[in-house]
């Protein structure tokens, strides 16, 4: 995995499908610019100590010596011999931010746990397995989702975050010395499997495929972040993941192969502006394989086509790794691109900096119309799994709205939930609403959405771990009724966000008020916020609320589980 250097490129080489855009090394600017970069990522405490280090490579010590004493256990529980019982193996493979060497402090370890052919998934995995870990005292917060696109054990083991995936191959014996880049692995085994150590594989092929790693890496750390901020990091509400700002990362490290992180961020920004999705990025040609496992065509999968932002991973069999992404997500994704690009330009011209590029998203000053999504459980451990199951549903109500409304009604979910302490075993989830621009405003007309929320909360309650006490309510809020515990220390903000870029790439001035209408409008440019007159009397509005108004909000659902009302905008 080495980094090719200058003279390779200048002889034709190149990594890629396409040749680089350029092959221009940094200028002095660039120098400077990097070392403020990173120093601006050390400052943000993305880097992890010397001490934290080795306590994570002890807890995947621990953790893969775990699961050599399971599948010993496995093996004798199924009347092998004593002999076979010895040599039966398994072992534990990093994957994700830790694989790619760009994990901070309190990362989760994502792992697979690769066995052998006689360990079963559903039985000897998520029931042995996971009775071994509940019996031990530093196993905590233990939660398995067997029925997940890509199955997965949750937990905590001296207090490191784990995500365990299960592998079984075609071999009997798993050997220590295990290749798992090589594609005959795969052979004989199932779609579970193929998803799991498709992780570990791409990782392995990314790192091959760029031309300079440290940069990548460097680079990376800064789009995780920067997307973290910006609230654009989430595949599973239907933005991108981990593996996905990797990807596009690695393109850009190929299109500009002797850039330092500085420049790439800029061309990352100014690329990905101008990018003609649905056209798909890859690092690599798509390679067909011997094994016959389906590979991402839209040519020939319908489903492929359907695809909205297609980021293709480059190991075998090569998949589109950001699925998850619908309409709306997308608009947010390329207005967030957007305004990076104008920011990088400004600072080009020295009339910005990277701690503006970096400014959290003020998600709850963006828009005038929001659904609240309330969940409740009986205890903490119901709640969790509760929330996860929710969570992981939340982009399929997304969806159901650009559906149901044609398109006309955006959603912008957000990543992360907050919790009420004054409710008991409570969170809630938000998503931003507003009208397609671009449509003409009919005053007062509500979306009917009734059917749609309804539909969702049918879904989510066929949840295999369900219990009575797991409760959710669907409100739709004003932004002027936001609950103060979604805010800092629970105190409303007084005025929004005093910096911003306009569409014109300039820096927007400072807000003089609370009430400005125009103020706030330039603190939202390309964030899904519209004209902003003042909100007028509520009064004066349309609004069928289940025949009363609480505090402004009006119900979609209840505990009931009745019909919902319309959804009247505030424009």
């Amino acid at each position: 995995m080495g980094s090719p250097g200058l003279n390779q490129w200048n002889n034709g080489r190149y990594l890629g499908v396409t040749e680089p855009i350029s092959l221009g090394g940094p200028t002095e600017f660039d120098v400077i610019k990097t070392r403020e970069l990173e120093k601006f990522l050390a400052d943000a405490g993305l880097y992890e100590s010397q001490e934290d280090a080795v306590a994570r490579e002890e807890v995947l010590g621990r953790l893969d010596q775990i699961v050599k004493t399971w599948v010993r256990k496995v093996s004798h529980a199924k009347g092998f011999n004593e002999q076979l019982v010895q040599e039966a193996n398994a072992k534990i493979f990093t994957s994700g931010s830790y694989r790619l060497g760009v994990h901070g402090p309190g990362a989760d370890l994502n792992t697979v746990c690769v066995g052998p052919r006689h360990a079963s998934r559903e039985e000897d995995f998520f029931m042995v397995l996971h009775n071994m870990l509940a019996e031990m005292p530093d196993v905590t917060e233990l939660h398995p989702v067997p029925d997940a696109y890509v199955p997965v054990m949750k937990f905590k083991l001296n207090g490191v975050s784990i995500d365990l995936l299960y592998a079984k191959l075609s071999l009997w014996v798993i050997p220590e010395d295990l290749d798992i880049s090589q594609d005959s692995i795969l052979q004989n085994t199932d779609e579970q499997t193929v998803r799991s150590l498709n992780g570990c594989r791409v990782t392995d092929q990314i790192l091959r495929l760029v031309p300079n790693i440290q940069n990548f890496r460097t680079t990376l750390r800064c789009m995780r972040l920067w997307a973290k901020r910006r609230g654009v990091y989430s595949n599973v509400v239907g933005f991108l993941g981990g593996i996905n700002w990797a990807l596009l990362v690695a393109r850009i490290c190929q299109l500009y192969p002797n850039a330092l992180p500085s420049m790439l961020v800029s061309r990352f920004f100014r690329v990905f502006t101008q990018w003609r999705w649905p056209t798909p990025v890859m690092l690599c040609s798509i390679e067909e394989g011997t094994l016959g496992l389906a590979v991402w065509d839209p040519r020939i999968n319908p489903r492929d086509k359907q695809h909205h932002m297609p980021i293709i991973t480059p190991a075998y069999p090569s998949m589109n790794s950001s699925y998850n992404v619908s309409f709306s997500t997308l608009r947010v994704m390329t207005e967030e691109f957007q305004r990076g690009k104008e920011i990088c330009e400004a600072m080009e011209e020295s009339k910005a900096d990277w701690n503006i590029l970096f400014e959290p998203y003020p998600f709850f000053e963006s828009y005038k119309n929001y659904l609240q999504i309330d969940i409740t459980a009986g205890n903490d451990n119901d709640l969790r799994k509760w929330k996860g199951w929710i969570e992981s549903r939340l982009r399929q109500l997304t969806l159901k709205i650009e559906r149901h409304t044609c398109g006309v009604l955006q959603c912008h979910p957000r990543p992360g939930d907050f919790s009420d302490k004054s409710r008991p075993f409570h969170c809630c989830f938000f998503m931003g609403l507003q009208r397609k621009k671009g449509l003409p405003v009919n005053e007062g007309e509500p979306f009917d959405i009734r059917m749609t929320v309804q539909e969702f909360k049918n879904a989510v309650r066929s949840y295999t771990l369900w219990t009575p006490r797991m409760e959710i309510q669907v409100s739709h809020v004003k932004r002027r009724n936001i609950p103060a515990f979604v805010f800092p220390g629970g105190v409303r903000p007084s005025h929004p966000i005093s910096k911003a870029v306009s569409t014109e790439g300039k820096l927007a001035p400072k807000s003089k008020g609370s009430n400005s209408g125009s103020s706030e409008k330039s603190c939202l440019v390309g964030q899904g916020a519209d004209k902003d007159a003042d909100l007028g009397d509520e009064t004066k509005k349309k609004k069928l609320v289940e025949g009363s108004v609480e505090d402004n909000n009006s119900k979609l659902s209840n505990t009931g589980g009745n019909t919902v009302d319309m959804l009247a905008l505030e424009e």
